[in-house]
């Protein structure tokens, strides 16, 4: 598999269009101020009564109306969500694009599961962070870049790869490195990775482990501390060099513990249940689920959500990270700004 790097992408490319970001979420905010940045014509795409319009216009930003943004445009990058961007390209951007025009995505769902079908005669591509916007945004302003997968679902002006490593380059992704894939695969493995592994199963083992050593009647404090405060020195060795650099870290009493103990919790039935959602992803039951409870109003989701934020965890872990007042300085998210 080729990985591309800064050296094999003309960032002249991007800098001679004119790019409308519609949305200026966590992705949003990333894209837009890094290609900002890179010297690139962009402009942010929203509905006039958006909370996020003077957001953008205090970074400096070029804001429209989402109608307008597409037509002023060459490259229109949705970053709406998900569950919204049917109906906002039926809309506002469908009725507005040009032959030749560069319809771009940050993921593939949309076009995966058929919510937006695009005329034949628009190039159609993705550029996809392997990461949040916010960190898109914190990676960029220290010199790096989260990496980025690119591909292309039509190409009628036949040169969109090279666009989309372009925009991928003007957003940092190009520092750290772009590997070039199809819209299903990116959809499916990014599905997958965020309810398996990345949030919930991260997020549930956390709650467990919480909720065991609770139970057991050691302090909540403690429970914190052991299942979610070390979580990130945990991951920030995993991330820095994988597993063996994790383990070569921690202690032996804790790799053996790892060893004998992390195939008990985590056993072959896990391994069968994420079987079944990534089945479920590949036949489009998840994505069928999420947008009826979306068109309902999302009594699922909203009720899951309050339940998430009722957890002891959450209270206990307010009041210690309010103790430690390093946390909130540069802080990634800052709902101020993004």
């Amino acid at each position: 598999m080729k990985i591309y790097y800064e050296k094999d992408a003309n960032l002249e490319l991007i800098k001679k269009k004119k790019v409308a970001v519609i949305g200026y979420g966590s992705q949003g905010y990333g894209h837009t101020n890094n290609m900002k940045d890179s010297g690139v014509d962009v402009a942010v795409g929203l509905r006039k009564s958006s909370p996020s319009w003077k957001k953008a216009e205090g970074a400096g930003l070029k804001v429209m109306e989402v109608a307008e943004a597409t037509k002023w445009a060459d490259i229109v990058m949705i970053l709406t969500p998900d569950e919204l961007q049917g109906d906002i390209y039926k809309k506002d951007i469908e009725p507005n694009l040009s032959a030749g025009n560069y319809l771009a995505f940050a993921h593939g769902f949309a076009i995966v599961f058929n919510q937006i079908i695009p005329p034949a005669d628009v190039n159609v591509m993705m550029i996809a962070p392997k990461g949040p916007g916010h960190t898109v945004r914190s990676e960029y302003q220290k010199g790096g870049g989260v990496p980025c997968l690119i591909a292309v679902h039509q190409d009628p002006s036949g040169d969109s790869i090279e666009v989309a490593l372009s925009y991928a380059a003007a957003i940092g992704g190009a520092r750290a490195g772009v590997i070039q894939t199809n819209f299903r695969e990116e959809t499916e493995t990014d599905l997958f990775g965020e309810q398996a592994v990345l949030c919930g199963g991260v997020v549930q083992l956390i709650k467990y482990g919480f909720e065991t050593l609770v139970e057991a009647g050691y302090a909540p404090e403690m429970a914190y501390f052991e299942c979610m405060h070390e979580m990130k020195l945990i991951v920030d060795l995993l991330y820095e060099g994988g597993i063996s650099n994790m383990r070569y870290s921690i202690s032996n009493t804790a790799q053996y513990g790892d060893m004998v103990s992390g195939p008990r919790v985590i056993d072959p039935q896990v391994k069968e249940n994420m079987q079944e959602i990534l089945r479920e992803i590949q036949e489009g039951v998840f994505a069928r689920n999420w947008l009826t409870d979306n068109r309902m109003g999302r009594p699922q989701f909203n009720a899951l959500t309050r339940l998430g934020e009722e957890h002891p965890i959450e209270e206990v872990g307010a009041k210690l990270r309010g103790m430690m007042s390093w946390i909130g300085k540069n802080k990634i998210v800052d709902k101020s700004k993004n």
